[in-house]
């Protein structure tokens, strides 16, 4: 398994893995796009720069690589060289998957992302999670 960052020319490879995916997400435009490959994209996330930190999106595993830590090790990959806050909004049943990397619960997020929080949990249940650089991925001796 191979963990990079993609090229940004390279950003509908991973807009295609999504849609393989029958995910309607996307890469984000004007994000880091992080990839996991095994001969063809098989996970992919987008970290986004906010106010003072960072904002992690749009990660998917392949149905196939699921349960085989390779979501953990993109992340930890992702977030080898961040110095910074990383936030992340997820559906409740994944909080423990993100509390064993090292995410906290977030009491106050950054005002854009408190409002997108606020519009996106109209729709559904989401909570904020934050690590502050998530000494705990480096803790697991996971390296990029």
């Amino acid at each position: 398994m191979h963990y990079r960052l993609l090229p940004a020319p390279l950003k509908p490879l991973a807009d295609k893995f999504y849609r393989s995916q029958r995910s309607a997400m996307r890469a984000t435009t004007g994000a880091q796009l992080w990839v996991a490959e095994d001969r063809e994209i098989v996970a992919a996330l987008c970290l986004q720069q906010v106010a003072h930190g960072h904002w992690l999106t749009s990660l998917l595993v392949d149905t196939r690589w699921r349960r085989q830590g390779v979501a953990r090790q993109l992340i930890a990959t992702a977030l080898a060289d961040c110095t910074t806050p990383v936030w992340l909004f997820c559906h409740p049943q994944l909080s423990d998957f993100y509390l064993r990397l090292g995410f906290a619960p977030c009491p106050e997020l950054p005002q854009p992302l408190a409002e997108r929080l606020a519009r996106y949990q109209r729709n559904k249940s989401l909570q904020a999670f934050f690590c502050v650089p998530c000494p705990s991925l480096a803790a697991q001796g996971l390296k990029p």
